[in-house]
């Protein structure tokens, strides 16, 4: 069957392709070859500008542009051509070298020069880079979508920034807060641990097939080839890892991964509290025209989005931790085992993007559903113990925390039964005002001036 969204058999090239599409040319096979075709031939670019390997002369401005062209205006033709290589020769990295080779034929400036195609490199150093891009390149796309849902978060904070709700500690009643404080403390979360994913050194090698310079050496023992592949490595905006076997040691990549799992685990803690908030009915869903709940209770309006965002960040977390625990680790000097895993980078981004989307649709959808939110406020006014008990504390009563378990726990409290017991109290008289104006619905301390300010700190 020809591969389309119906046959494909991952759901992020079929059913979810449209919100996946945008790590397609970065992440699939066509994108690893058109990033190692850009290190071979910044690499030859490189040799000709190194006054110290006179064999490679100073290209013109004609060779130049060649070269340039093949990588902007590398194609799918060109990725199939590399393909048709590979197929003969059974090596992926050796094809790029010979596809190059054939693509600069009748440009006689570069053939004089062909066999500087890939020089002195080992696959893996055409390969980590290629890696390394992919990975900086498609982290803007995750960083951007982060970005946005995270706005939303912010956004849904900043709606409800003085809306009281009834917290639930252990599932019971407990002191108030607001719908907004609840949701800035998910906004900062996520905003940390997109500081860390930022932070994250994407490294790159440039050393031969041990990491030591050998055949580099061995060739020009008088050139600083450090020095040159540092150069090299930073030009692309890559750090330079000075240490390595022939492979690079993918340390950071590990970084990467946990950084996203750890941006993904605050989220699913976000979509299981909003699945909680609407069962409880403190969200309403805004209904959509045409939308089917369920195929067989019409009223249905289920927390879809949401559920479906938990599962696919899930499966996203399972196998980010798989690539953290695996590609730190290589046989010695180098083992193959790697080399099919690295391929599968883009797979856990890929159900990242979907989760992202299905939750900022989610959220779209939410209404704070305040009538409901006031009336277990109202059905809760045993939650003012603690403040009562507070107050007692400070002016001395014995055994306040005592006294209030006594009166209120496992009992139906309401308004008059803590005005009375209030009203007895041997306390300053505004200190019984106070506690006499204290409702459910005000008892929420610093949660509004919290709430507010997540706008300035995201």
């Amino acid at each position: 069957m020809k591969l389309t969204e119906l046959t494909a058999i991952s759901p992020i090239d079929g059913r979810y392709f449209e919100k996946t599409e945008i790590l397609s040319s970065i992440f699939s096979e066509f994108g690893l070859i058109k990033y190692r075709v850009l290190i071979e031939v910044k690499w030859l670019q490189d040799m000709a500008d190194n006054i110290g390997i006179k064999e490679v002369s100073s290209f013109s401005q004609e060779a130049t542009k060649f070269l340039d062209d093949i990588v902007t205006n590398f194609s799918l033709i060109d990725a199939q051509e590399v393909k048709m290589i590979e197929h003969t020769i059974n090596h992926d990295v050796k094809a790029v070298e010979y596809f190059l080779k054939d693509k600069i034929k009748g440009n006689s400036e570069l053939e004089a020069v062909s066999e500087f195609f890939h020089f002195a490199c080992t696959s893996e150093d055409i390969n980590n880079l290629s890696y390394a891009l992919m990975l900086l390149e498609g982290r803007n796309i995750m960083l951007t979508k982060m970005r946005e849902l995270l706005s939303f978060i912010a956004k849904l904070a900043e709606n409800n920034v003085s809306v009281p709700m009834l917290s639930r500690t252990h599932g019971q009643t407990a002191s108030p807060s607001t719908v907004g404080k609840e949701m800035a403390n998910f906004a900062y979360r996520l905003k940390r641990q997109i500081e860390q994913l930022e932070s994250v050194k994407i490294m790159g090698k440039f050393n031969g097939s041990v990491g030591n310079f050998n055949a580099h050496i061995c060739a020009y023992p008088d050139l600083d080839w450090q020095y040159i592949s540092q150069n090299f490595i930073e030009s692309f905006g890559v750090n330079y890892a000075m240490y390595t076997t022939q492979i690079e040691p993918h340390d950071y990549i590990a970084e990467y991964f946990h950084s996203i799992n750890r941006f993904n685990t605050v989220l699913i803690d976000f979509c299981r509290d909003i699945w909680g908030y609407v069962s409880l009915g403190y969200f309403k869903q805004k209904t959509i025209t045409g939308e089917v709940g369920s195929s067989t209770m019409p009223h249905k309006v289920n927390p879809i989005d949401f559920e479906n965002g938990e599962g696919n960040l899930g499966i996203a977390n399972a196998i980010n931790m798989y690539l953290a625990d695996k590609l730190a680790i290589s046989r010695w000097q180098r083992d193959l085992s790697d080399s099919t895993i690295l391929r599968n980078l883009g797979v856990s981004c890929a159900h990242c993007l979907v989760a992202y989307a299905s939750i900022v649709k989610g959220i779209g959808k939410l209404q704070s559903n305040k009538a409901k939110l006031t009336q277990d406020l109202d059905n809760s006014w045993e939650v003012l113990a603690e403040p009562i008990q507070t107050v007692m504390r400070r002016y001395g009563i014995e055994n306040p925390y005592e006294k209030l378990k006594d009166l209120t726990r496992g009992k139906t409290i309401n308004a008059q039964v803590l005005v009375e017991f209030v009203k007895d109290l041997d306390i300053p008289d505004e200190a019984k005002i106070t506690l006499f104006k204290l409702t459910p619905m005000t008892y929420t301390g610093d949660a509004q001036k919290l709430a507010k300010a997540i706008k300035q700190l995201i």
